[in-house]
């Protein structure tokens, strides 16, 4: 004990021990030592030691220190000093007198050296992940610290360790959910680490609910406004997703991004922006760039901007683009963002385009940002990133490429507001060379691949001065162009130039009607050959090669509409002035220069100085298409130039013809699609009138049932009539009773001649439904004849209209028998006169029967009456039945035959289209044989993703 009293400072006689012999002795206590008391005072004294003394420590300790995790994991004391004094000797984060005393160099030399002893024994990181595993805080921190300091020593070797490790990235994963803020911030520090460059750990990681933690940190920590933790976090998720499409996609799946939204609600207090906040929220701006960069695949991009405009995301961000009082490099970075949100996303794009800044009166926001753009007294970064912004806007844009060529037409321009195209204008033609070559190349790309555009932007006149006419847009161009040093510019006079160049090279480019019109100024060819011809220095080398470019183009495009500039003038005078090979090797100065590979790497234009503003992204891609082009037509003969136009014209054709009957077969598709469709509708409609003719079979059979009762009823009560005839013969044999019915004899033959009158008024009526009758079983011939071709359920419903027809004519059988009965009753009433003078009873009888009689008359009208206008609506709905099974049938034949014309025709295109196709591969072949570059359908249409590989090819092999 007095020797570590000695070391740890204590008063002791004789000469001092050297640091080495000191750190020796307590290497062999720790070794030797039985008591665990004396090993934790040997481990406390070296980890005083392990700083000033790290070299030494390092050197003869680590062994015994690493023994000591394995051995005495009991004492969560002892294994704290050991992992603390790791850490020091592993670390490079001395403190302030430590870097004063040693150089730099050294002291990373030492840190990795020690960390690559270490890790040598994969089983010491299993060893220390076992450690942070435990939760008492003097074992867990230090483990933390010592296992992040060996990842920023030797991270890939460390990384796979814990990666083979088994559960070794959940283990850490663990540490987020500490409640213990150390930890957990450590734990952050160490996962960035630990994901750093790694696709397979940061795969792990986010499948390990890192999102849903990291968000919750933030929203705890106050989102923009928390501290340093928020930053670690916003690192860690950047690790998570750049470059990394399987997180990304997981990522917008789970919905996180709508959680992005709450970061960037900034208040109206915009004076208070610290430090912190500004670094947090330019992390914010960066994550969400990370996820719609137009370096991931197109589908991942794309359907995170969608996701972006659904959460309110692109609202958020435009509204702090158009507040007041945020910081420049916020502003900046905003622009940014917003440019790579709304970049090739039509929905986005136009949403960009109705949104207004808050001033009096409201203006658009692009007319805003070009206002900026235009600005020389604004910031170069926030100028750069205007332009951006607004060439994202019109990428793949039609529509606002549209919008802002219209602006400068004549019939468009509003005198009262300024509009993007007057502030284009503007800025093409003023003094600033930065304010010209940002006008050139944004204006280049409101015309990128539209050729109607084009045309339209030669129809744009420009007031040059008072009292002189106006010249066109592309007039004005070349003037500025030629007259060149002539102009007083600030900046530099080679950035006006160059820009200039790009844009006329853009316009003229697969547009023949602008080269007439470049080519009918005679001024323009006489100057580019010169500038070709010369012998210029280094800077002026670029300028050559775009005017070689524009040559070329005017030769490659030209329709030798012009009798004095036709192609092999133009050839011709490139080779008595210039020389083809001196041509050639001017040309490809551009693709040689430095800042034109530069600028082919990413779309976002980044320079480090305006000086370096030279070439745009899109450009460079321009000038990779035309530039073999235009070296093989330099040196084509005009045989072969004939040659080619008359392949190209017969390719135009056979293109025209292949199109009119893709035409042709996609419209007999839509007219296919229709029939269909007519088809499935008549369908429903028959399903529908089948289901009512089957409710009117059952109204028939509840008919038959009723009539069926009637013919019941009917036949009771004759039987009733004849039991009182028999009655009344009887009674008339009663001679005492005659002298009564005398008396009575003159009522009865009034009312006989009141019954009389009824059964004549029932005659008729019997008659009126003889006619009728006669009348529907004619109907049912003629429907029996009309339907004969129809479907099987209208010849069940005629079955069952027979069988009616035969119950009908049944029951007016039974009337005629009631009504021969009521004659008889006449008679007997007749023969029964002289006999039933005196009879009383036989005339109270005969007046009961006249009752009885006049009520069942009555009965059988109705009944008579009822039945004919069941039969009238069941006729009505037969009719209409019938009709519309003839139309359906009608109609189906139309449309079989129309189908089977039209399969027909159709086997008569693909005839003629495999024809076409046989005829265009060997027109192609032999363009092929004659030297001319042939692309096939599939090259065309492989997008801007095989242009990117191109790209990479060619700058390799240069």
């Amino acid at each position: 004990m007095n020797f570590l009293r000695g070391v740890m400072g204590g008063p002791s006689a004789g000469p001092q021990p050297s640091g080495a012999e000191t750190i020796q002795k307590l290497c062999d206590r720790v070794a030797s030592s039985t008591l665990l008391d004396d090993r934790r005072d040997a481990v406390r004294a070296l980890k005083s030691l392990s700083k000033k003394y790290r070299l030494e420590v390092g050197i003869q300790a680590m062994e015994h220190l690493i023994h000591v995790l394995q051995t005495d994991r009991s004492d969560s004391e002892i294994i704290g000093y050991a992992l603390d004094t790791l850490y020091n000797v592993i670390s490079n984060d001395l403190e302030e007198e430590e870097q004063e005393e040693n150089l730099p160099k050294q002291v990373d030399d030492l840190g990795s050296q020690f960390t690559e002893i270490f890790i040598k024994q994969q089983e010491n990181v299993t060893l220390l992940l076992t450690l942070v595993e435990e939760f008492d805080f003097h074992v867990r921190w230090p483990g933390v610290k010592l296992l992040t300091s060996l990842l920023k020593q030797q991270g890939p070797q460390v990384q796979q360790i814990i990666l083979v490790s088994p559960m070794g990235v959940s283990r850490l994963m663990d540490l987020l959910a500490d409640s213990r803020e150390v930890i957990r911030n450590d734990g952050v520090l160490l996962l960035q680490q630990l994901t750093k460059s790694n696709a397979a750990i940061q795969k792990i990681v986010a499948f390990e609910n890192a999102f849903e933690r990291l968000l919750d940190i933030v929203t705890e920590e106050g989102n923009s406004d928390g501290g340093i933790v928020v930053e670690d976090c916003l690192l860690l998720l950047q690790n998570l997703l750049k470059n990394n499409n399987s997180n990304q996609n997981f990522f917008k799946e789970g919905s996180y991004i709508q959680r992005m939204k709450p970061w960037f609600e900034v208040g109206d207090d915009n004076c208070g922006w610290s430090a912190q906040k500004v670094t947090n929220l330019h992390l914010m701006l960066q994550l969400v760039r990370v996820l719609v960069s137009p370096t991931n695949p197109p589908g991942a991009t794309s359907s995170c901007q969608k996701a972006m405009f659904h959460c309110g995301l692109l609202q958020q961000l435009c509204t702090i683009l158009m507040a007041t009082g945020v910081p420049a490099d916020i502003l900046t970075e905003t622009i940014n963002t917003v440019s790579e949100v709304i970049r090739g996303c039509q929905m986005n794009q136009d949403y960009f385009a109705s949104v207004n800044a808050p001033s009096n009166p409201p203006r658009p926001a692009i007319v805003v940002l070009l206002m900026s753009m235009v600005n020389e007294r604004q910031p170069f970064v926030l100028r750069c990133a205007v332009l951006y912004c607004f060439q994202c806007f019109l990428y793949k844009n039609q529509k606002g490429q549209g919008e802002i060529v219209s602006t400068l037409l004549p019939s468009t321009i509003d005198g009262n507001s300024v509009s993007a195209g007057q502030l284009l204008c503007g800025g093409l033609f003023s003094t600033d060379s930065l304010s010209n070559w940002c006008a050139a190349v944004a204006l280049a790309h409101a015309l990128q691949e539209n050729a109607t555009l084009k045309e339209q932007l030669l129809r744009v006149q420009l007031a040059t001065s008072i009292g002189n006419p106006p010249v066109s847009l592309l007039q004005q161009c070349t003037n500025i162009l030629s007259q060149g040093d002539k102009i007083d510019r600030r900046g530099s006079k080679v950035q006006t130039r160059v820009g200039l160049l790009m844009l006329l090279c853009t316009w003229l480019s697969n547009c023949s009607i602008a080269v007439t019109h470049f080519l009918h100024n005679p001024a323009n060819i006489p100057f580019l050959t010169g500038q070709i011809a010369e012998n210029l220095g280094e800077e002026e080398q670029l300028v050559q090669g775009l005017c070689a470019l524009l040559l070329g183009i005017s030769i490659y495009y030209n329709d030798n509409s012009l009798e004095n500039y036709r192609k092999e003038k133009l050839k011709q005078l490139i080779e008595k002035r210039i020389g083809r090979e001196n041509f050639i090797e001017k040309l490809g100065f551009i693709s040689k220069h430095e800042l034109y590979s530069r600028a082919a790497q990413k779309p976002q234009p980044s320079f480090s100085s305006p000086d370096h503003m030279m070439f745009d992204h899109e450009f460079t891609k321009l000038v990779k298409e035309l530039e073999g082009v235009i070296s093989k037509a330099i040196y084509k003969s005009s045989e072969e130039d004939k040659k080619e136009e008359e392949v190209k014209k017969t390719l135009e054709q056979h293109d025209n013809i292949v199109t009119h009957y893709k035409k042709v077969i996609r419209e007999q598709d839509q007219e296919l699609e229709e029939l269909k469709q007519r088809i499935n509708t008549l369908t429903s409609q028959n399903e529908q009138l089948q289901a009512t003719v089957t409710q009117q079979v059952s109204q028939i059979q509840q008919h038959k049932d009723q009539y069926n009762l009637l013919k019941v009823q009917l036949g009771k009560d004759a039987q009733h009539h004849n039991s009182h005839s028999e009655t009344f013969q009887m009674n008339g044999i009663q001679m005492e009773e005659a002298s009564k019915l005398k008396e009575e004899l003159e009522e009865w033959k009034n009312k006989h001649e009141l019954l009389q009158g009824q059964l004549r008024e029932k005659d008729s009526v019997i008659e009126k439904l003889k006619s009728s009758q006669l009348e529907m079983g004619t109907t049912e011939q003629s429907l029996q004849t009309s339907k004969s071709g129809g479907l099987e359920h209208n010849n069940e419903l005629q079955k069952e209209l027979e069988m009616l027809r035969s119950q009908i004519q049944l029951q007016s059988a039974e009337i005629s028998k009631l009504q021969i009965e009521n004659q008889k009753l006449q008679v007997m009433n007749t023969t029964a006169d002289p006999v039933l003078g005196d009879s009383g009873a036989a005339a109270a009888n005969n007046s009961e029967l006249e009752g009885r009689l006049e009520q069942e008359v009555k009965e059988l009208k109705s009944e008579v009456k009822a039945l004919s206008e069941e039969k009238e609506s069941l006729k009505q709905h037969l009719d209409s039945s019938s009709s519309t099974v003839a139309i359906l049938q009608d109609e189906k034949s139309k449309l079989q035959q129309e189908v089977a014309e039209s399969k027909k025709e159709q086997d008569d295109l693909l005839v003629l289209l495999a024809d076409q196709d046989q005829k265009l591969s060997a027109l192609k072949i032999k363009l092929k044989d004659l030297g001319v570059p042939v692309e096939d359908e599939d090259d065309i249409e492989s997008g801007d993703q095989g242009d990117e590989d191109e790209d990479g090819d060619e700058e390799e092999q240069d």
